[in-house]
């Protein structure tokens, strides 16, 4: 029976529904909360709705129509949910969903229809806006918030970063971080004089609350019995946590090989587990990725090498290579350390054509 592998995350599962010449769609399901986020929304139409239903947040790089035409699609598999939809994504995206969605009629519109929340990420701050199913997707303006810093999205298991970089239009590169999980170290717990026990559970407890009052009560090692509480819980799991850092994932596409993008990719996607990346051309047509600013394999080889990710999912190979897909792995180096995961060509269905439907509007003979 062969052995089911996963790639070292705790609380996220990875998928790629784009294929390596399809749309990007990088579909991370958290798995404690049972939803999902999605990067990046072309083409969707082949996801099943039960998967599409998990999704509640998407994070879009840039406005070109293979990154945000999926957005209708989404729309309508949510929009009888109560539930709110978030999309965050740079400069000048709420203008765009403001075109798609009143490209449409709206005037069945019910009171029970969601609300698509827009964010606009720019250097400094995030512009908020709303759009109101039970309005006929209405847009209201919500204001501004100035960015304290690289996070734009957090939930109690992951964050989610932003980095502006250049594509001849403003396009955001993410960075999704698993936080650190509750872990002793025995040595650290030896250490402290405290022995194991059902009081670290407690420990757990109050420190993903983010409880601060007296309460957990330690035993200490060769004590029948457990100690006072102590004033300061977290300060406590401090001393005797596992230092063990959480995995990381980074998403780029669409950037240009600039001296300016190259140093704040390496400043913002540094110690990564999995890094997925587009490489839209191969290294003899790097005029063609210079000019379109996108990646070639041999820049990519070099972001490889600077760094040095534990694995590589190379996507977005633009379609003139259709039946030369091989030529992208061959053409990859990765440095010691980092292994790289293949994708499938294709992950949509196949078009149809007139003779796959054809038998079925043929007139049957005239019975006798």
């Amino acid at each position: 029976m062969t052995e089911k592998r996963r790639l070292p995350f705790r609380y996220l599962e990875a998928a790629c529904f784009g294929g390596l010449l399809d749309d990007p769609l990088l579909f991370l399901r958290i798995r404690p909360l049972r939803r999902a986020l999605l990067f990046d929304c072309g083409q969707i139409a082949h996801l099943a709705k039960r998967v599409v239903k998990l999704i509640d947040t998407v994070f879009i790089s840039h406005a070109h129509m293979d990154h945000i035409m999926g957005i209708p699609t989404l729309v309508r598999h949510h929009h009888a949910s109560p539930r709110p939809l978030d999309i965050y994504g740079p400069p000048g995206t709420a203008e765009r969903i403001d075109h798609l969605l009143h490209g449409y009629d709206w005037n069945l519109c019910e009171p029970t229809w969601f609300t698509l929340r827009v964010h606009e990420v720019a250097p400094e701050e995030i512009r908020h806006s709303r759009f109101s199913g039970p309005e006929g997707f209405a847009r209201h303006d919500d204001g501004v918030e100035a960015r304290g810093g690289a996070v734009i999205w957090s939930c109690r298991y992951v964050t989610v970063a932003a980095q502006l970089l250049d594509h001849k239009l403003p396009v955001l590169a993410f960075r999704i971080d698993e936080r650190p999980h509750f872990a002793v170290d025995p040595r650290r717990l030896a250490e402290q004089g405290l022995a194991p026990g059902e009081w670290l559970n407690d420990l757990k407890s109050r420190v993903w609350k983010g409880q601060t009052e007296t309460g957990v009560a330690p035993r200490h090692l060769g004590a029948e019995q457990p100690a006072q509480p102590v004033d300061d819980p977290a300060a406590l799991y401090v001393t005797i946590r596992h230092e063990r850092p959480g995995a990381a994932i980074g998403y780029l596409t669409d950037v240009g090989w600039t001296e300016e993008n190259v140093a704040r990719i390496e400043g913002f996607l540094g110690g990564l587990t999995l890094l997925c990346s587009e490489s839209a051309f191969l290294a003899a047509d790097v005029a063609k990725a210079r000019a379109s600013y996108h990646l070639c394999t041999a820049d990519l080889n070099a972001l490889m090498q600077r760094l040095k990710p534990r694995y590589l999912l190379p996507l977005h190979l633009s379609k003139s290579y259709l039946r030369r897909c091989v030529d992208l792995y061959r053409e990859l180096q990765p440095p010691p350390g980092t292994t790289v995961l293949p994708l499938p060509p294709h992950l949509v269905p196949p078009p149809l054509f007139v003779e796959d439907v054809e038998p079925w509007l043929r007139v049957p003979p005239a019975a006798g």
